[in-house]
C-alpha cells in the first residue's frame, strides 16, 4: 500500500487530534497523580538509591561475551553501513515524492524510531552509525587512532555541538517549507556527515560522543534502559533510574533537552488554531515567524528549569554551588521527553513507520519489491482506538513526569541538607506540574 504521490508534511502525521477526553479531567488527574508521588517520595524516600549507578548487578556472562566480542560490535557496524549505502541510491537518484522511502526513514525510522530501540537495547545510534564506521575505515587507511584524534575535544563544549544539530533537525523537520522535498533533505545530510567527519577526524570519537546529535540523543535514551557499563567498562544490569543517575553533567547537556522538549511542545502549538491565525494576521514571513516560535520554546524550557533548579536551596559549604544545580538534575527531563515524544509521536511512529517499511522495498519508486515487504499493509489500530490513543498519551506523560520527579527527587536529597529535603524541592515540584499541565493541553488542543 503506497501513499498517494503528493508532497504533505513529514512530521506529526495526524497523531494529536481530536483525542476524546475531557481537557480539564486528564490535566487535573495527572497534576494529581504527580503531586501525590511527590508526597509519597517526600514521606518514604529520605536517601539518595541511585548514587553512582548502584545498584548494578553483572549481565549473564555468555551474554556479555558476546556484547563485547569485536565480531558482534563490527556486525552492527556492517548493518549500519549496508542500510545507510541502501538509502544513499534514492536519496541520489529517486524521485522527489514523498514516497521516496528517504523521507520516512529520515523523518520516523531514524529520529522516532530511535526512542524505544534505545529504551529497549541501549545505545543503538552509536552501535550503527555509518559516522563512526567511516571514521574507524578511515582511521585505518591513514593509520590513525580513531578514538583519539588529532586534538583534544574541549571540554567547555560538552554537548553544546550536538544541542546546536539537534536545533537544526527540528528546525529542518517543523519550519523548513522544504522539508518534505528531497533536495532539503540531501542538503541537510551532506552538511552533517560533513561536520560529523571532520570533527571525528580532528577530535576522534569524543567528538561524535558529545556532538552528533542522534547519538547523543540515543545515549540519553539508553539511560533509561536496563543495560549499562560500570566504572571498568564491564556490562552489567540496573535499574533505569540507577542508569539514569549516571548521566554525566557536562556543558550542554540542559541545552540539548530543552531542545528535545521544547521543540516537541511547539510542534503541538503551530498546530493550534490561534497559532495559525497568529501567523496569518501578522503578514509576516513564516520561515522567520516560526524560526523564532521554535527557539522561543526551547528558551523557555531551558530558562524555567535553570530558575527553578537554582531556587533550590543548598549549602554550598558543602561542595556544591547553586549554579551547578540546573545540570546536576537535567538528568531529571530526560523521562519527561520521552513521555511527552511517545504521546506526540505514537500514532506518527506506528503508521508512517509500517509505510516507510513498504516503501523501502521499493527504493525508486518504480514497482520493485527488493526486501519482500511492498505487499505489506498498514494497520490503523490505534487510529481506530481514539479513546484507547488517548488514554496511551496521557499515561506516557503522566509516567514520564513521574519519573522525572523520582529521578531529581533522589538527586536532590543526595545534594540538600536534611532541614530542606521536602522545602528545597518545592520549586522543582512547581515547574514539573507546569510542564505536565501544559504538555497535555497542547497536545489535546492540537
Amino acid at each position: 500500500m503506497l501513499l498517494p504521490q503528493v508532497l504533505v508534511p513529514q512530521h506529526g502525521l495526524g497523531g494529536a487530534q481530536n483525542l476524546p477526553l475531557p481537557l480539564p479531567l486528564a490535566v487535573s488527574g495527572a497534576v494529581a497523580a504527580l503531586v501525590l508521588s511527590f508526597c509519597v517520595l517526600a514521606l518514604a524516600w529520605r536517601r539518595p538509591r541511585y548514587v553512582g549507578g548502584r545498584p548494578a548487578r553483572p549481565a549473564p556472562a555468555a551474554l556479555a561475551r558476546v556484547v563485547d566480542h569485536p565480531a558482534w560490535t563490527w556486525a552492527w557496524r556492517v548493518v549500519g553501513l549496508l542500510f545507510f549505502g541502501y538509502l544513499v541510491w534514492p536519496l541520489v537518484w529517486g524521485p522527489d515524492l514523498v514516497t521516496n522511502p528517504v523521507l520516512g526513514t529520515f523523518y520516523v525510522l531514524v529520529w522516532v524510531g530511535v526512542v524505544p530501540l534505545s529504551l529497549l537495547l541501549g545505545r543503538v545510534a552509536r552501535a550503527v552509525s555509518p559516522v563512526r564506521t567511516l571514521n574507524a575505515l578511515l582511521a585505518r587507511v591513514t593509520g590513525g587512532d580513531p578514538a583519539s584524534g588529532m586534538a583534544r575535544y574541549p571540554a567547555a563544549w560538552g554537548y553544546w555541538p550536538a544541542a546546536i544539530g539537534l536545533f537544526g533537525f527540528v528546525w529542518q523537520e517543523l519550519v523548513n517549507p522544504t522539508s518534505a522535498y528531497l533536495g532539503s533533505v540531501r542538503v541537510w545530510l551532506a552538511v552533517y556527515l560533513a561536520v560529523m567527519l571532520v570533527g571525528a577526524a580532528v577530535f576522534g570519537d569524543t567528538w561524535l560522543e558529545r556532538a552528533d546529535p542522534f547519538e547523543v540523543w540515543s545515549d540519553l535514551l539508553a539511560r533509561l534502559s536496563p543495560w549499562g557499563r560500570d566504572d571498568t567498562g564491564r556490562l552489567v544490569v540496573r535499574s533505569p533510574l540507577a542508569n539514569l543517575a549516571t548521566v554525566v553533567p557536562r556543558p550542554g547537556l540542559l541545552a540539548v533537552v530543552a531542545v528535545l522538549f521544547g521543540s516537541t511542545a511547539f510542534d503541538s502549538y503551530a498546530d493550534t488554531l490561534f497559532w495559525q491565525r497568529v501567523v496569518r494576521d501578522l503578514g509576516l514571513p513564516e520561515v522567520p515567524v516560526n524560526t523564532v516560535a521554535l527557539l522561543a520554546f526551547c528558551l523557555v524550557v531551558g530558562l524555567s528549569f535553570t530558575v527553578a533548579a537554582r531556587l533550590t536551596r543548598v549549602d554550598e559549604r558543602s561542595g556544591t554551588r547553586r549554579r551547578d544545580l540546573p545540570l546536576l538534575l537535567a538528568h531529571s527531563v530526560v523521562p519527561i521527553v520521552v513521555g511527552y515524544l511517545t504521546a506526540h509521536y505514537l500514532t506518527y511512529l506506528v503508521e508512517q513507520g509500517q509505510t516507510t517499511l513498504i516503501q523501502l522495498s521499493d527504493p525508486l519508486v518504480r514497482g520493485d519489491d527488493l526486501l519482500g515487504t511492498g505487499d505489506w499493509s498498514v494497520n490503523y489500530f490505534l487510529s481506530f482506538h481514539p479513546t484507547l490513543l488517548a488514554v496511551l498519551k496521557v499515561l506516557a506523560i503522566v509516567v514520564g513526569h513521574v519519573v522525572g520527579v523520582v529521578a531529581a527527587h533522589d538527586r536532590a536529597i543526595a545534594l540538600l541538607p536534611a532541614r530542606r529535603h521536602v522545602t528545597g524541592q518545592l520549586a522543582m515540584l512547581v515547574i514539573m506540574v507546569v510542564y505536565t499541565a501544559t504538555g497535555l493541553y497542547l497536545l489535546m488542543s492540537a
